[in-house]
């Protein structure tokens, strides 16, 4: 997994050395670095990416290697050069080294993007002398990148690494060569598929000449390009294998890829979104070959043991999973499985990489910056008083129990997890996180209290020494007349109903719905994320019409929550991009998903009035439209509330805010503030 952690030159420096060192502390038992490029600069697609193509790289791969070693753990290297998709070549107004001349394609990776996204992403593109053209490899440019892997598969066993992988999948150059859909030559490299795979077959044998039979070399493949006419079928996959295993490939890791112009594709390869995604390749790819087989593609630890232990696979790969817990696998060999921090795949991490920045984790502060975070002893414990039981609130209270301070959370509401809890119903991979993040303060020596509203008077009374405001956002009702209308839900009250409901809220429903939201209430689904997402499927008190106003996360996210209930949804925003705040592969699926179901999208809108006939608004060119409407959910108006911090000023030495009340910053901006402040106490 690349991470765009290394130096500008392909050096390693301490934060790529710190990051991998994490992940073997952690218990993994092989690591394999991300996309080391062969013929650094050329054919490289990141900008910090690490090189591999000169004795020069040779002390700090070095280094990566004994420190890994230092914990027990195995260390590979990807082997890669990057062909069509080598942006460092575009910047340097090198050709695009493919088989054959690719065909045009429009693309609408740009199409919802932000103006700052898109600055971003075309970044050092805007250069002068930077442009796309393409170069059709000769046999003997072929020729000279089977000796580049070779004399790179060399130059990391001098560096001590435990063996190499030839990525030959993701629209790379090996795999550029494989597809029948990128691969029209005519030559010795084209047409059948022997002669696709000669490419591959012929740097294999080149690699394992150069280090021997008894270093480990293999390669990953595609097993499918989603999206994409013409391109790599399973059964190509199959033969690819067996010819890779002949040629003296030790193993197989089985990877998928999809067509890179289409924006939403990403999430289905290689990003893939569905659980166990490419689960049924591996075992299809084994099937075929007696070499060992590695699957990769968001496979839980439980799937993962099962799959071994039916013979699916040999090898389970991991990346997500291993930036939100590299302790992962360590935690699981102590039998802790459920003290592993969750990934909530919201694409965070990769989302930096798509905008030439480094990798990150929005439930890992630390993922990438292991360098200078560290939670360590509080040099003067202190008595921490957090007011505010949400996701910022909760990670504070972790970190400094972790420290030993003395630590007592205070939240109003009679759950933990605030904002998070309806998070969790609208997306439901936040579950995990909401449920982890409770189990962790309950382990942990904290006092906690709920019902309990955090006043000046009660701060003066426990005596604290330090107070951390984490009481969330105040959302304010916009200036639209018949935003009273009983139909209309603001976000505080479609918060309530859906965390449990208050009787006044749950006052406003049809009987039906009462009675299914005591049921639930009763038999505690409602106080448990992971389950209240199914309840709703049923109970949901929403009309068969609904307009969410808002046009960012929030109201994306309930739009589609909405329309996956079977509601016919309609939303409409002021802001010009839709989902502006999601990372941008999270968002192609999304709003692929949205558009593709039938939700109307406007930006750009400005709502005028709501009452009996349904919600009025005018559009981004000033044309009047109404819609009809059974409810309205605004999702929008939400802004910092700092109140309580500033009503306890003189009564407590020190105050922080975190989370919502000092800005709108949703999971990854709460759990960086709580980790943040909690480190600094």
């Amino acid at each position: 997994m690349g991470s765009n952690l290394a130096e500008a030159d392909g050096h390693l420096g301490e934060r790529i050395l710190q990051y991998y060192e994490a992940r073997a502390k952690g218990g993994a038992g092989l690591l394999i670095v991300g996309v080391g490029a062969i013929s650094f600069p050329a054919g490289a697609c990141n900008p910090n990416q690490v090189a591999i193509s000169d004795d020069g790289f040779l002390p700090g791969l070095t280094q990566l290697a004994q420190r890994v070693h230092a914990h027990g753990a195995r260390i590979a290297i990807q082997l890669q050069h990057a062909g069509k998709v080598a942006v460092r070549d575009m910047v340097a107004g090198r050709p695009l080294w493919v088989p054959s001349a690719p065909e045009f394609k429009r693309s609408d990776l740009v199409n919802d993007l932000t103006p700052d996204e898109m600055e971003r992403f075309v970044g050092d593109l805007k250069r002068p002398g930077a442009g796309m053209s393409f170069h059709e490899m000769s046999v003997a440019d072929i020729a000279d990148l089977v000796a580049a892997f070779a004399a790179a598969a060399d130059r990391a066993k001098r560096a001590g690494f435990d063996g190499v992988e030839l990525h030959a999948g993701h629209g790379y150059i090996l795999s550029s060569f494989l597809s029948p859909a990128s691969n029209r030559r005519e030559d010795a490299y084209g047409g059948s598929h022997e002669n696709r795979a000669r490419f591959l077959v012929e740097a294999i044998r080149a690699a394992k000449d150069a280090v021997g039979a008894d270093f480990p070399v293999w390669c990953r493949i595609d097993a499918k390009e989603f999206e994409t006419p013409g391109g790599i079928t399973v059964e190509d996959a199959r033969r690819t294998a067996a010819l890779a295993q002949a040629a003296g490939a030790d193993a197989i890791h089985v990877s998928a890829y999809a067509d890179p112009n289409i924006g939403s594709a990403f999430t289905k390869a290689p990003l893939v979104h569905q659980p166990g995604g490419y689960v049924d390749f591996a075992r299809a790819i084994k099937a075929g070959v007696d070499v060992p087989v590695i699957a990769v593609g968001r496979i839980e630890p439980v799937v993962a043991d099962r799959l071994i232990a039916e013979g699916g696979t040999d090898f389970v790969a991991m990346a997500r999973k291993l930036l939100a817990d590299p302790d992962l696998p360590q935690k699981l060999a102590d039998g802790r499985p459920d003290d592993v921090r969750p990934c909530i795949y919201c694409y965070t991490c990769v989302g930096n990489i798509f905008l030439n920045a480094s990798t990150c984790c929005a439930v890992n502060p630390a993922t990438g910056r292991e360098y200078e975070i560290r939670v360590e002893p509080a040099a003067t414990p202190k008595h921490v008083l957090i007011a505010g039981g949400g996701p910022a609130g909760l990670e504070a209270a972790r970190v400094a129990a972790l420290r030993g301070h003395r630590v007592t959370l205070c939240e109003k509401a009679a759950n933990l997890g605030g904002t998070l809890r309806v998070a969790s119903l609208v997306a439901e991979d936040n579950a995990a996180l909401a449920v982890w993040l409770e189990r962790q303060v309950r382990s942990l020596p904290i006092e906690l209290r709920l019902r309990c509203e955090v006043t000046p008077e009660s701060i003066a009374e426990m005596a604290v020494d330090v107070l951390v405001v984490a009481t969330g956002a105040r959302r304010i009702a916009p200036a639209i007349p018949g935003v009273e209308r009983a139909e209309v839900w603001s976000g505080d009250a479609l918060r309530s109903l859906l965390a449990g409901g208050d009787a006044s809220i749950a006052s406003r429903l049809a009987l039906p719905a009462r009675l299914a939201l005591r049921v639930g209430k009763a038999l505690g689904i409602l106080d448990r994320p992971d389950l209240a997402r199914s309840f709703s499927r049923w109970w949901l008190p929403f009309g068969r019409q609904v307009v969410v106003v808002g046009a960012g996360l929030v109201g994306t996210e309930i739009a589609e929550f909405l329309s996956e209930r079977g509601r016919t949804v309609t939303l409409v925003g002021s802001e010009p991009t839709l989902a502006a705040q999601m990372a941008p592969p999270r968002r192609w699926r999304v709003l692929r998903h949205l558009r593709e179901s039938g939700v109307d999208l406007w930006t750009g809108a400005r709502v005028e009035s709501i009452d009996a006939e349904g919600v009025h608004f005018r559009d981004a060119h000033g044309v009047g439209h109404a819609v009809p409407a059974d409810d309205v959910v605004l999702a929008e108006g939400a802004v910092g509330d700092a109140g309580l911090a500033e009503r306890c000023a003189g009564v407590v030495p020190e105050i922080h805010t975190i989370g919502d009340c000092g800005g709108v910053g949703y999971i990854r901006g709460a759990i960086e503030d709580g980790a943040r402040v909690a480190r600094a106490l």
